[in-house]
């Protein structure tokens, strides 16, 4: 386990692991934190895991980043980034993750919370009703055989043109709701048996559907670009690819355990293709389809919360007050090909995300032309009960870390761990005695997203401000949430 000794601190907010730590370390490593978020990336195996990236996967540029909500995962750390040359570097599956396009979605009513605080236990219960969840839970949605290639294919598209969709919120989707270049035909059997039922589910887990309060702007001009108000109620959903993609990576990590070189890695879980093979090539255009996968989903729950919203409020206000307009949808497990200037050139690369958000800054082509002045939105989940964030991605994000920022809180404490420290029925207490109105699955779900298993979220964005990779939208509280 590293120590604090063993970084070198660049500013008040970023520290290096140099390549002299570990002679087969191809570039530095970086973490973005507080001195508090430091101490926490201490206590696991996180940066060693970042350390072991920078020796094993070929082809990496620049250096490898890590941000402050970063915690041990399966090979990469859980907040990592990291690129590689395109096309003779390498793809890792543990640089995506299991849950394949896991990603945050805002939407914005015109309800402010006068109007919505009388009608919030019916609001939690209509939402609960439609939207299903829990570990493994089908839906109530038949998709075929034919839909679900149109889903991979397609994207959100393919719900704009099923009804589930409108043309604005395509604009408002990361890269309009679709990665080119998903295959279908890369994806095996089982993963589409597993993803047929499960498209417009929540499933368990960090997973939620949240209804919040925008309490706090604090860049206008940003707000303004979204919609958000202080006062106004506001929908964040948190979901990915659910089965579908976890078994897609369950695939292609195995396929690749047979390969010679993985025996060699310090961790068999950092397994990788190079990318101009055809391993690599082909778990690209199914982990693609996952992705696709993912922002369909969230559309899909996007659609069922709209009813919910309107079998409340339908009659009492206008249409206009209690629809839900998208702001932003993003993904935050993903690996793309883009372009970043490293070493003062422009270099094409393929930057592994993994709990970790595009923040690209303004001006970027990529943009909706609505966000192209202020930057792109970033949606930073806290745990339930705490603050949720709306930040911009800025310049410096470009220039110090691909392009990205954090995702969430972070954990410090495994779910395990949580279900003996809290018990779920006091935390539910305590939680509707602060106003909060939970729909939880189970106890123990629900005891093992309690706040006191996460990070502060507040450090989080004050550590990727405060490096620049970041700025401040808006800061919104929690007023209901639905959990599996």
């Amino acid at each position: 386990m590293l120590r604090k000794q063993d970084l070198r601190p660049i500013d008040p907010y970023t520290w290096e692991i140099p390549t002299s730590f570990h002679r087969q370390m191809q570039v530095p490593v970086r973490l973005f934190a507080n001195e508090r978020l430091l101490a926490y990336a201490l206590k696991d195996e996180a940066l060693q895991q970042a350390v072991n990236v920078a020796r094993a996967l070929p082809g990496l540029v620049g250096f490898v980043a890590v941000m402050p909500d970063v915690h041990q995962g399966y090979g990469f750390p859980i907040g990592g980034v990291a690129a590689t040359r395109w096309p003779d570097g390498a793809i890792s599956p543990g640089g995506v993750g299991y849950d394949i396009g896991c990603g945050v979605r805002l939407l914005v009513s015109g309800l402010t919370f006068e109007m919505a605080a009388p009608h919030l236990d019916a609001l939690a219960d209509a939402l609960n009703a439609r939207i299903p969840s829990g570990v493994g839970r089908g839906g109530t949605l038949k998709v075929s055989h034919a839909d679900l290639r149109g889903v991979c294919h397609q994207g959100a598209r393919w719900a704009l043109e099923k009804g589930y969709a409108t043309p604005e919120d395509l604009e408002r989707i990361e890269s309009q709701g679709v990665m080119a270049g998903a295959d279908f035909g890369k994806v095996s059997q089982r993963a589409k048996e597993r993803g047929r039922p499960q498209l417009g589910t929540l499933g368990a887990g960090n997973h939620f559907v949240e209804v919040g309060l925008v309490e706090q702007v604090f860049d206008e001009a940003a707000a303004q670009a979204m919609g958000l108000r202080e006062g106004l109620v506001t929908v964040m959903i948190h979901t990915g690819s659910r089965g579908f993609g976890h078994q897609i990576c369950s695939d292609y990590v195995r396929a690749l355990q047979g390969e010679p070189y993985v025996r060699g890695l310090p961790d068999r879980d950092l397994a990788y293709a190079p990318l101009a093979t055809l391993l690599g090539q082909n778990y690209l255009a199914a982990m693609r389809c996952a992705a696709n996968f993912a922002f369909v989903n969230r559309q899909v729950i996007t659609h069922q919360a709209r009813a919910a919203f309107e079998h409340v409020f339908r009659g009492v206000y206008a249409p206009e007050a209690w629809w839900l307009r998208l702001v932003y949808d993003l993904h935050h497990n993903t690996a793309k090909v883009e372009t970043h200037r490293v070493g003062g050139k422009r270099v094409k690369v393929c930057v592994h995300r993994k709990g970790a958000t595009r923040a690209f800054g303004p001006g970027h082509p990529d943009l909706p032309g609505v966000y192209r002045p202020v930057g792109q939105p970033v949606l930073v989940p806290g745990s339930m009960g705490t603050a949720s964030w709306v930040l911009v991605g800025t310049e410096g994000s470009m220039a110090r870390a691909f392009g990205s920022t954090c995702h969430g809180a972070g954990r410090v404490m495994s779910r395990s761990r949580a279900k003996k420290q809290v018990r779920g029925a006091a935390l539910l207490a305590r939680l509707e005695a602060e106003g909060i109105h939970v729909r939880a699955g189970s106890m123990r779900g629900l005891a093992e997203e309690a706040p006191s298993a996460y990070k502060d979220v507040d450090w989080v964005v004050e550590s990727v401000v405060g490096a620049g990779l970041a700025r401040q939208v808006a800061r919104l509280v929690p007023l209901a949430v639905i959990k599996g």
